[in-house]
């Protein structure tokens, strides 16, 4: 098995070995049926067959909560428990530490958002059969939801690649995943290319074409880049670290 798979697994499965995994998974499913079904009247106030607000605040439970707690520990743990040093001196590439732990991370997340799919199962199959669902938005929505789950994970390994405190990792990654999303809010208050640019960067902005059915080249390019621009830079300050 290639170093990184191995390495991937191992992280996936660590996850597991403790009540981390199982901790999340509850609380954010709890969280999201709540507020899905109860906030401002949930579903049953939209009055139609729609996902749609699911998607709206599902990014939310995982910028604030999910990502920021699965990441935290991915390398800020490995420096503090002395591991780290022993990881990088072993015969596999800085690269193959960063993907393992970036795609053993993103398998969590990504079991997560995709368990989310019990939801259009039991509401509109069985054994509830509330009418005719658009398969379109939900296959867009979940679309968008991965690419979104790709860069976020990424900015959180990068912050937890940058600090030896798991806590700080905490924070920072909440700050950043957060800021990233209201500054779609913000856009739509300024004119010229401020707001453009807030605009542009906006996860918030990025997403809402998703949840309409409608998939964008360029926000899919533009989560992509984020995610492969974050990773690199990981790259290079485990490099950095491994040569100081």
């Amino acid at each position: 098995m290639p170093p990184m798979l191995t390495i991937a697994k191992r992280e996936f499965r660590s996850y597991f070995e403790s009540p981390l995994a199982y901790v999340v998974i509850c609380v954010s499913f709890l969280a999201l049926g709540g507020f899905f079904f109860m906030y401002r009247g949930g579903f049953w106030q939209v009055d139609r067959a729609t996902l749609q607000n699911m998607f709206e605040y599902l990014p939310w439970g995982l910028s604030v909560l999910v990502i920021p707690v699965v990441t935290m520990r991915l390398l800020a743990e490995e420096k503090r428990a002395g591991t780290l040093e022993m990881l990088i001196t072993l015969p596999v590439k800085d690269s193959d530490v960063i993907l393992g732990k970036y795609f053993g991370a993103l398998g969590l997340v990504l079991v997560l958002v995709l368990a989310t799919l019990v939801y259009p199962l039991v509401m509109f199959k069985w054994p509830w059969d509330l009418g005719p669902l658009d398969m379109g938005p939900v296959l867009s929505g979940y679309l968008g939801m991965i690419l979104f789950c790709a860069a976020a994970t990424a900015i959180g390994l990068l912050i937890s690649a940058l600090t030896d405190s798991q806590a700080i990792a905490f924070f920072i990654t909440f700050f950043v995943l957060l800021a990233l999303w209201l500054i779609g809010s913000f856009a739509g208050t300024m004119g010229g290319w401020y707001g453009d640019v807030l605009s542009y960067v906006s996860f918030q902005s990025r997403l809402e074409g998703f949840t309409r059915g409608l998939i964008d080249t360029r926000a899919v390019v533009y989560f992509l880049s984020v995610t492969g621009l974050a990773l690199v830079v990981a790259f290079r300050a485990l490099e950095r670290r491994k040569w100081a």
